[in-house]
């Protein structure tokens, strides 16, 4: 029996979330740009992040930096329709996009949203079992941490490396880092 990860990336090809002039070199484990200045990321690097964020049935996700919907769809996968996954991204058009991508998969549980450039991730929708974060971060954001439940785990580049990090209720968040990775700025 497959992993959880890997059942989602069979259930949601990442061809369905690529512009049309790139959806045949959907199968290279490479980053494609996807417009305005995002790339959908490489695979392998999606699946580690995944792999590391230990997604459960029916979470409460966030996924900051959505772009073309490909890693909500993903997440939406993995939490099932006892879930809920929220997708935000801040390029107008990338939100469209993406929000055209995941509604073609039938995953009602998930749903992608204009990013308040004013604030990071989604604090009136908090608290999060799970946050995945497809841009990088200069360092852990405090306000991003903030938004997770006891025990929820976030996962986000931060200063080159990938990053796992747990909040620990009354305790200073456990971290982890993993090796090194590009990723368009965190904004």
């Amino acid at each position: 029996m497959s992993d959880p990860v890997s059942l989602a990336f069979e259930a949601t090809p990442r061809a369905d979330f690529l512009p049309a002039g790139a959806r045949l070199f959907a199968g290279i484990d490479a980053p494609h740009p996807i417009g305005y200045g995002a790339t959908n990321s490489q695979p392998s690097t999606v699946r580690h992040m995944l792999q590391l964020l230990q997604v459960p049935s029916g979470a409460r996700v966030l996924d900051v930096g959505s772009g073309s919907g490909w890693t909500t769809a993903l997440l939406a996968h993995l939490v099932g329709p006892t879930g809920s996954v929220l997708g935000l991204e801040l390029t107008a058009p990338l939100v469209t996009m993406g929000a055209s991508n995941l509604a073609a998969t039938g995953r009602p549980w998930a749903r992608i949203a204009q990013a308040d450039p004013d604030h990071l991730g989604a604090p009136s929708a908090a608290p999060f079992d799970r946050i995945l974060v497809s841009a990088m971060a200069d360092s852990i954001p405090r306000g991003l941490l903030a938004q997770l439940a006891p025990d929820g785990v976030m996962v986000i580049p931060v200063a080159g490396r990938m990053v796992r990090v747990r909040r620990v209720e009354g305790g200073e968040p456990e971290v982890e880092r993993f090796g090194a990775y590009r990723f368009v700025p965190l904004r």
